[in-house]
């Protein structure tokens, strides 16, 4: 793309370098180490589903045996094939004689090594063919529908009841919403199981489960050809369930789901390894499915000046790029996100929004970057929010931003109701109206403002990114370098999940995914031109 920003092309090579340096260090750690929710993941991927008595999860259940009996570092596969091999029907009937107590793990771990693996290795297809079959589904859907040539207008459902959310989210559909996030219960970050079954109570948002995703999926395929387009599916694969949820977005055709590589850390005092090891793996698993990524950058202005901090958003941006890069994502999967974020009582802060927003654009030309609206200065003062709301629509469509999260006059008042989200959305479509091409035919000033601003920010980015190389990256976050949080590098929540990988260690889905990954791109391609 053309670039109006003029800048060093050397610097962001540097940059982007450096982050990948940094994003391999991590690897080498994630690559040897398992946690106990990613072989919580691996059981869901053989079709392990549903709870016991208590209303526990079978994955939770074999897992906590799996721990008890100090096997977690074998990993689930080799339990699941070791069953298989003495005669259980299917992943299912293991998982259920563990959690009655009717087969003990370390039986299961008198099974040849080899063989317990082999038979793994089989009873995987089921459920890969189950994403690959919802991957061409979206495909064909998309093709058959179509969906937004510009911007992709994404809105918000929070009632805490899966019910009232279709209500919601077929409205918003029918009010012009391409995209449709439903916002998790407050604090299912930090349960370290999967609820089960659809649910009607959630305070700030609803549970994610699997016959939640389910249930809006199905509501989400009816309004599409009602209002001609595929209208996309949002959640959450963050906290201490990332790689679960994961597996659940893809078997329910999510389109989209929230996958930071260092929000659970920053924002929910989740063990950094923990979320390391869960991000890597719930990313392969999204870049299989055909989902996209949102990453959580705009989060770190809440807590830090977005004026100040702005290079840290670049520099998280680049590492955020790099790590989902080792997790086999594409470009065009990686949402990367940032804000609209800076106090509106800044001298020319629109200007310094124009920059940044214009610099993620430019050393991300192909990545749907995910803006989002401004929240951290909205008050009750609903007209200067409307205002406020329309800057940002206008730097939207100025700067080209693919995922435009929409900003509600009521942010800082209660959740949207359905008149605050037809305002919002009628607002952006007059944006992307009256100023559909005026990004085209706007320069900026050579060695002006705006390109001052942008070479400031991408320099203290190079030089930010050389600091965390020299600390590594669970050290940069110790010492609070993003959105002035810091975490301690052994502490944090779900620490007792991490184990080292024993050297027969084995995740068949990992490999295989990694393996088919090619082939996903050639679907994606050949629908894309049919």
């Amino acid at each position: 793309m053309e670039s109006k920003l003029n800048l060093d092309r050397g610097r962001v090579g540097e940059a982007r370098q450096s982050a990948r340096r940094i994003a391999d260090a991590v690897q080498a750690e994630i690559d040897e180490h398992t946690t106990s929710t990613v072989e919580r993941a691996v059981l869901r991927l053989y079709g392990v589903d549903g709870v016991d008595d208590n209303e526990v999860p079978l994955p939770n259940r074999v897992v906590a045996a799996m721990e008890q009996a100090g096997a977690l570092h074998f990993g689930a596969a080799r339990v699941v094939g070791a069953a298989l091999v003495q005669g259980f029907a299917g992943p299912q009937e293991c998982a259920a004689a563990i959690a009655a107590g009717e087969l003990a793990i370390e039986s299961l771990l008198e099974v040849p090594v080899a063989e317990a693996l082999d038979r793994a290795d089989a009873a995987g297809g089921a459920g890969i063919e189950r994403i690959r079959a919802r991957r061409w589904e979206r495909l064909e859907l998309r093709r058959r529908l179509g969906s937004a040539s510009g911007a992709e207008h994404y809105v918000i459902v929070a009632t805490g009841n899966i019910h009232e959310d279709v209500l919601q989210a077929r409205a918003a559909a029918r009010q012009g919403a391409d995209i449709i996030a439903v916002i998790r219960t407050t604090g299912q970050s930090l349960l370290d199981y999967v609820p089960f079954g659809a649910t009607t109570e959630g305070y700030g948002g609803t549970y994610a489960t699997q016959e939640n995703f389910r249930i809006m999926r199905a509501a989400l395929d009816e309004e599409g050809p009602r209002v001609g387009r595929y209208i996309q599916l949002v959640n959450y694969a963050s906290g201490l369930c990332m790689p679960e949820i994961s597996v659940m977005g893809a078997f329910e055709r999510l389109d989209m789901l929230l996958n930071d590589s260092m929000y659970g850390i920053l924002f929910r005092d989740i063990n950094p390894l923990r979320t390391m090891v869960d991000q890597s793996f719930s990313r392969t698993i999204n870049a299989f499915a055909g989902a996209v990524i949102n990453t959580g950058e705009d989060n770190y202005l809440t807590t830090a000046d977005a004026v100040e901090a702005a290079h840290t958003v670049l520099a998280s941006q680049l590492i955020n790029e790099q790590l989902g890069f080792c997790a086999g994502l594409r470009e065009e999967q990686l949402g990367l996100g940032h804000a609209f974020e800076i106090d509106p009582e800044v001298e020319d802060g629109l200007l310094l929004e124009i920059a940044q927003a214009q610099l993620a654009r430019e050393i991300f030309p192909r990545h749907p970057l995910k803006y989002m609206p401004p929240t951290r200065y909205m008050t009750g003062d609903i007209f200067r929010g409307q205002s406020q709301n329309a800057y940002f629509n206008l730097v939207s469509v100025l700067t080209g931003q693919r995922i435009q999260l929409l900003g509600m006059i009521t942010e800082a008042i209660h959740t949207p109701h359905l008149a605050d989200r037809q305002l919002a959305l009628d607002a952006a479509r007059y944006a992307a109206t009256t100023a559909r091409n005026l990004g085209q035919e706007l320069r900026f000033v050579p060695g002006g403002r705006i390109q001052q601003r942008a070479a400031e920010v991408l320099e203290q980015t190079v030089e930010f990114l050389q600091r965390v190389e020299e600390l590594g990256l669970f050290g940069a976050i110790e010492r609070g370098m993003f959105a002035n949080m810091a975490r301690p590098v052994r502490g944090g929540k779900g620490a007792l999940g991490v184990v080292a990988k024993a050297a027969e260690y084995r995740n068949p889905f990992l490999d295989r995914f990694h393996a088919e990954l090619p082939l996903a791109l050639e679907e994606a391609t050949h629908v894309s031109h049919a």
